[in-house]
């Protein structure tokens, strides 16, 4: 029995999908517009398939064109480059996701910084990374944008909230930190290099766990009532040697410390695949000169 308010994410990114569905019929019927979002797939990664395989079905959903460009692991670095040239010239493409990783031959920043920023629906490319880090008006990477979402729908206004996010990645960690601040929150990023990892964490109101090591994070680690998001998908080997995912905080113990928790699976997970709807969404608003919806901060 878990004392914790579970924050379930697969309800939220649900309604969310919804909201972006119903906005995407407005857009067709006032502006003429379908949000369009190309993704990129290099190689055979089984992983990235189904991730691949998820976006466009949930894209289609939410009556946007899915544009899926398949090529072969032994793709160059120039015709991956070409093909995302033309995808920044073509006025249906509104968001354009290159699926990482990519194969060794091909340099991944390269890739990123290809990219039409105002197409980049990952939030990846240094000019919305700047954007972000100066308060601009950039797009946000999926998931720490779904991590927001599910905090201000849990505690609503976050203005002078102590959150402490462990892991430092350009993914997660530090645009995490980034949207925070921007909320008025007092921010510390941990990590591997931190003196005193677990009293850092203790003396948080919210913890955002993004840092790839399952069940790093103990129950005795977080302050009673504390707001926790696990951002971590790990898998380890289960009963019977079955593998099964675990977030970077050790569920069992922390929820029953933690005044809310996200749950591995089902918690920030299905919020990336829809804050990446939402960003496409923003993205066709903005090439056509209509101002974007709001969808997400109902709190």
């Amino acid at each position: 029995m878990t004392d914790a308010k579970i924050i379930d994410g697969k309800a939220f990114a649900a309604k969310l999908r919804g909201d972006i569905a119903t906005e995407v019929t407005k857009l067709k019927a006032a502006h003429g517009v379908t949000p369009g979002l190309a993704v990129i797939l290099v190689g055979e990664d089984p992983a990235s398939q189904v991730y691949v395989r998820n976006k466009g079905k949930q894209t289609a959903e939410c009556g946007m064109n899915s544009y899926e460009h398949k090529l072969p692991v032994d793709t160059s670095q120039d015709d991956l480059l070409a093909l995302i040239a033309k995808l920044n010239a073509d006025p249906n493409v509104h968001g354009i996701l290159c699926q990482l990783p990519v194969p060794k031959q091909i340099d991944e920043n390269a890739v990123l910084a290809a990219i039409d920023p105002a197409k980049d629906v990952d939030g990846f490319h240094v000019v919305n990374a700047g954007a972000l880090a100066t308060g601009g008006d950039g797009i946000a990477p999926c998931t720490p944008y779904g991590c927001l979402m599910l905090l201000k729908d849990t505690l609503g206004d976050l203005s002078g909230k102590r959150a402490v996010v462990v892991g430092r990645s350009n993914i997660v960690g530090k645009p995490m930190a980034q949207l925070l601040l921007k909320e008025n929150c007092t921010v510390t990023i941990v990590h591997s290099r931190t003196r005193d990892l677990a009293d850092e964490v203790r003396r948080a109101d919210i913890v955002i766990a993004a840092v790839g090591r399952p069940n790093m994070i103990k129950g005795d680690w977080i302050a009673p009532g504390a707001t926790v998001i696990d951002v971590g998908i790990n898998r380890v080997e289960g009963a019977e040697g079955k593998m099964k995912l675990v977030g970077d905080v050790e569920f069992e113990t922390a929820s029953k410390v933690a005044g809310a928790i996200t749950p591995v699976p089902g918690g920030v997970g299905p919020m990336t695949i829809a804050c990446l709807l939402n960003n496409t969404l923003i993205a066709a608003c903005r090439a056509n000169g209509v101002t974007p919806p709001s969808l997400g901060f109902d709190a």
